[in-house]
């Protein structure tokens, strides 16, 4: 099978498939590390009408069936994350929607998940305050516990802009893990993916954020089942790991290191918390399931060759990352289209998506690539004029 694929230099390739899909041969019995797939929106292409200036109409069936798609292959769920595009595209309205649907249609198919709590609908100006910051995050808590939900407690843009000195995030994020009903799973998301919570934890410096987060942390330990870190640099997540309490989990939200950092070493090993699992779900199975087995050389055969892709779908601007998803989710036939929330699918261009066709076919990640491959057709000529 072979498709002419743009290259970034503005050529041609031609390009054969080696259409290898990797699925796993069984259900998994459960892997030895605690995963979440932050999944992203379907979103329905003919009811939104105007995805750059209004709230995107989401298609329920396809969403939740997705979310239902990475339970049955192991995966908890992360909802309501950034992959579901948090702040750029999907506002508190849908989020809270998608929360609620999510929250219950989670119980009736047995699988797990958390919830991303943020402040979202809170615009921070001059006039906003701590106190504004504090009621943005708990009306939100309220909806996630209402249904009896488990929270991830995200970073907020709002409380980087108010807040001025460390101690006013210790206070803040101190108040509101009293209040929780669980323990909930801290939220360090850098700069890279969203360039308004730069100098988050009250410090550009990263080596004084990470002595806030331990300190915030080790006061509220009997609050905090975990904390993500995506900051795309292994040396601050290791260093973390290494002054958590024993109970506080570390969930890597790396996408650039992932398949390293969750095989671990000597000195220990990171869970996961990442977007990329969203379209590499059943290859990252697989390689889960052989992690548990104890065999860790399957683990890395089958997950080190994903990490090309990620690499790719990741690469900067970071925060347009979500296009390769859904992009990829389409190629697989998880829906039957290829557009986003405020039209994002625009935030890359076509080049970059001949290069997810190549590098998710190389690792297995193409799991009807005959499918895959009429489609891909079809978007070049649509998207490129470049006829297969």
């Amino acid at each position: 099978m072979q498709i002419r694929l743009p290259q970034f230099d503005g050529t041609l390739k031609n390009f054969t498939l080696q259409a290898e899909p990797i699925y796993p041969d069984s259900v998994s019995k459960g892997f030895n590390r605690t995963v979440y797939a932050a999944a992203h929106v379907v979103i329905d292409p003919v009811a939104t009408m105007d995805p750059w200036d209004a709230s995107p109409v989401v298609d329920w069936d396809a969403t939740l069936a997705f979310r239902e798609h990475l339970y049955k292959l192991g995966f908890k769920v992360a909802e309501a994350m950034d992959t579901a595009q948090r702040g750029m595209g999907v506002d508190w309205p849908i989020a809270r929607e998608l929360m609620q649907r999510s929250i219950r249609h989670a119980r009736s198919v047995g699988g797990d998940l958390a919830c991303g709590v943020g402040t979202d609908q809170l615009v921070a100006t001059h006039n906003t305050c701590i106190a504004d910051v504090e009621a943005a995050y708990r009306e939100q808590l309220e909806v996630v516990e209402a249904e009896g939900g488990r929270i991830v407690l995200m970073a907020s843009r709002a409380l980087n802009q108010v807040a001025r000195t460390p101690d006013d995030y210790l206070k803040l994020y101190g108040k509101i893990l009293q209040d929780t009903s669980q323990p909930v799973v801290l939220h360090w998301l850098g700069e890279m993916f969203d360039s308004a919570l730069y100098g988050y934890w009250g410090s550009v410096d990263l080596s004084q954020a990470l002595k806030t987060v331990v300190l915030l942390i080790n006061e509220n330990v009997d609050k905090v089942e975990g904390i993500k870190v995506s900051l795309l640099d292994p040396q601050w997540e290791l260093e973390l790991r290494r002054l958590l309490p024993d109970s506080v989990k570390l969930y890597t939200g790396d996408d650039f290191n992932y398949a390293e950092l969750i095989a671990g070493d000597d000195d220990g090993f990171s869970h996961g918390l990442l977007g990329i699992f969203d379209p590499i779900a059943p290859v990252a199975a697989s390689a889960l399931n052989a992690l548990a087995a104890g065999d860790k050389a399957l683990y890395h055969q089958l997950l080190d060759p994903t990490v090309a892709l990620s690499r790719e779908i990741f690469r900067a601007p970071t925060k347009n990352y979500k296009a390769g998803v859904v992009f990829l989710a389409w190629l697989n036939g998880y829906q039957n289209h290829f557009s986003m929330a405020g039209g994002l699918e625009s935030s890359r261009g076509v080049a970059h998506y001949a290069k997810l066709f190549e590098l998710a076919d190389a690792c297995g990640v193409l799991v009807n690539p005959d499918l895959a491959l009429s489609r891909m057709r079809h978007f070049l000529s649509v998207s490129a004029g470049v006829v297969n």
